[in-house]
């Protein structure tokens, strides 16, 4: 429905992207990736009329409405419903069904519909422009990081409205399983051009990484014949008889042509600096009772203990109190009743917003690492700040020109520096790509001591999460077992009903047993299933490190020792795994849909019985 032609983009020196083309067809739901700053937001703002770009063309039907999420504030009606619900077209006027149940799905209830919308917080406040951008229904919509604003129960019931929508969807997220799960190509800006692929984002890396090595191997093999080139001239210039010759291979040179290096791209690399310890048991709370009210707890009599290597997560709504109770058990506050024993060798690295607001804005961003510890020398805290993406010059940098997200890193950057045992971090991911998500769920997991994470992304619960503590049913419990348990057993109780409870119902105890049931059939179905699904990705990653072995193998072999015989065996290696691979890729394909569809339509059972 967008077609996008020969787009150009630059900022002064700084070219974002060249030449790129893509069409949107029907239907279509986008993935958006990308590195911070390779000109998301940028693209965005172009297919919105918001920003020009230098060239190109974009085509956009007549009528075609684009919607976005906007964060700027302008409310001009009294109560949250009435805001809502201008935004309907003139037959949907009084359809106030559809606008509270867009507000019940993000998180209001039923007391907050005649609320002043001014007097939210302004996360909410972002929510209820999501509400009326949902409500509105553009034929496409673009979202730039949704899922900032909202907590674990919220992004669930938004994952599934946007699978259900009907019209075409530009995502960005860093959220990797939100993404997957609810797009059907995913499109990325890399060394400013841009590729769009059917498929997931698992498959799109793939993609890129397959095409790095083909590039590779292709320059390769280029500069070994331009190398030839050059010495065969160099050698036959001199000489009357071969002098035409060589004019010929210099002009054959010229026409060939060079190919440029690949461009490196900064990552951010995690290595938390992991302090020994006798411990078995690092952290043990027993009785802890706070609230700032002191008649309102936040928790109470909340006990647990935390064993050396394990991750706790703390998981709930928003303003329910999971940042209280890790600032709490980092030791910025104190409990109203109940205690909590350390080991003595225990030694703990905090990561929240409330450290990050410590910064010292004079400081450089070498100064902040050093201060750290004292003991460590100029090129370790190079190297740390190298890690966080602040090279040379860059690390010179006050923290008072920094921006939100930078500072951040400048926060992790001390985490790491500090020797510790125990991990305190609340949403370490805010401001960070999926590549250094990535990189920092392989830290923690490698991390030999514990760590409490406070997160709203799924896929960092199922990957690192041993226990959980939930703040749900009005309370803060103790869950002994990992997340996906703990929805098959437990489940978030919002999602047992589509409007907020008013009453206890005489057939709860019946629709409990009724879902327990069908969950637990649905472990049993959907079990093999995943089990299936991780063997055939490490099998793919098995493979494609053997084909880029291979694949570096037939270079060296090609460029030194020219074995006629090695040649087309490794070449016919290359070839066999890059049919398997294919094979397992569309079998791993075939799998995710299944496990998909399975998956939704046990969400449809599981809604129905509520109904």
């Amino acid at each position: 429905m967008i077609q996008v032609s020969h787009l150009y983009k630059h900022f002064g020196e700084q070219s974002l992207f060249e030449d790129i083309n893509f069409n949107l067809g029907s239907g279509y739901k986008v993935g958006f990736v990308g590195r911070n700053g390779s000109g998301k937001s940028t693209l965005f703002k172009i297919l919105l009329g918001e920003e020009e770009a230098d060239s190109g063309d974009i085509l956009i039907p007549k009528n075609y409405t684009v919607g976005t999420l906007r964060q700027h504030i302008l409310f001009t009606h009294p109560s949250v419903r009435e805001e809502c619900a201008s935004v309907l077209k003139h037959e949907e006027a009084f359809d106030v069904y559809k606008i509270e149940k867009l507000l019940f799905g993000l998180g209001f209830t039923q007391d907050d519909l005649d609320k002043d919308p001014m007097s939210f917080s302004g996360g909410y406040q972002i929510r209820l422009n999501l509400v009326k951008l949902l409500a509105a229904q553009p034929n496409m919509l673009l979202l730039d990081e949704p899922t900032n604003y909202l907590d674990i129960v919220s992004m669930r019931w938004l994952k599934n409205f946007l699978k259900e929508f009907k019209g075409e969807l530009i995502l960005i997220t860093h959220d990797r399983d939100f993404m997957d799960a609810v797009c059907t190509h995913t499109m990325g800006l890399r060394r400013r051009s841009l590729k769009l692929i059917e498929g997931n984002t698992h498959k799109y890396y793939a993609k890129l990484e397959e095409d790095d090595e083909y590039y590779l191997k292709t320059k390769a093999n280029l500069d070994k014949k331009r190398a030839e080139l050059e010495d065969f001239i160099t050698r036959q210039k001199a000489k009357a008889s071969k002098a035409v010759m060589a004019q010929s291979k210099a002009k054959q040179l010229e026409k060939m042509g060079e190919m440029d290096d690949l461009e490196s791209e900064s990552s951010l690399s995690f290595a938390f600096n992991y302090k020994k310890t006798p411990a078995k048991i690092m952290l043990e709370a027993d009785g802890l009772t706070f609230g700032y009210d002191p008649s309102k707890p936040l928790f109470k009599q909340l006990s647990f203990k935390l064993e050396k290597g394990k991750c706790l997560a703390i998981i709930g709504k928003n303003g329910k109190g999971k940042s209280t109770l890790l600032n709490l058990l980092a030791g910025e506050l104190n409990p109203q009743t109940g205690s909590l024993y350390f080991h003595p060798e225990t030694s703990h690295a905090h990561f929240g917003q409330t450290n990050i607001q410590r910064l010292n804005l004079k400081n450089t961003i070498i100064d902040e690492i050093y201060e750290t510890d004292p003991l460590l020398g100029i090129t370790r805290v190079r190297s740390i700040c190298g890690a966080m993406m602040f090279s040379g010059k860059l690390a010179e940098k006050e923290i008072s020109i920094l921006s939100g997200g930078e500072r951040s890193r400048v926060m992790l950057g001390k985490i790491i520096a500090t020797p510790a045992n125990l991990l305190f971090l609340d949403e370490p991911t805010n401001h960070l790509d999926m590549y250094s998500i990535d990189a920092l769920c392989e830290a923690i997991k490698s991390f030999e001591g514990s760590t409490v994470l406070v997160t709203h992304s799924e896929a960092m619960l199922r990957t690192l999460a041993d226990a959980l503590i939930i703040f749900h049913h009005d309370k803060a419990e103790f869950f002994e077992g990992n997340y996906d348990t703990f929805l098959e057993k437990i489940g978030w109780e919002e999602e047992l009903e589509t409007t907020p409870k008013k009453t206890v119902s005489s057939d709860y105890n019946e629709i409990k047993k009724r879902r327990t049931k069908l969950i637990q059939e649905r472990s049993n179905v959907l079990s093999p299933l995943k089990k299936e699904i991780e063997r055939l990705e490490h099998s793919i990653i098995a493979l494609e490190k053997r084909m880029k072995s291979n694949n570096e193998a037939l270079v060296v072999c090609s460029t030194n020792t020219n074995d006629l015989g090695e040649l087309q065996r490794l070449s016919k290696a290359i070839k066999i795994d890059e049919e398997e691979l294919e094979r397992l890729f569309e079998m791993f394909e075939s799998l995710h849909v299944r496990h998909d569809s399975l998956f939704e339509a046990y969400e449809i059972q599981l809604k129905n019985i509520e109904n």
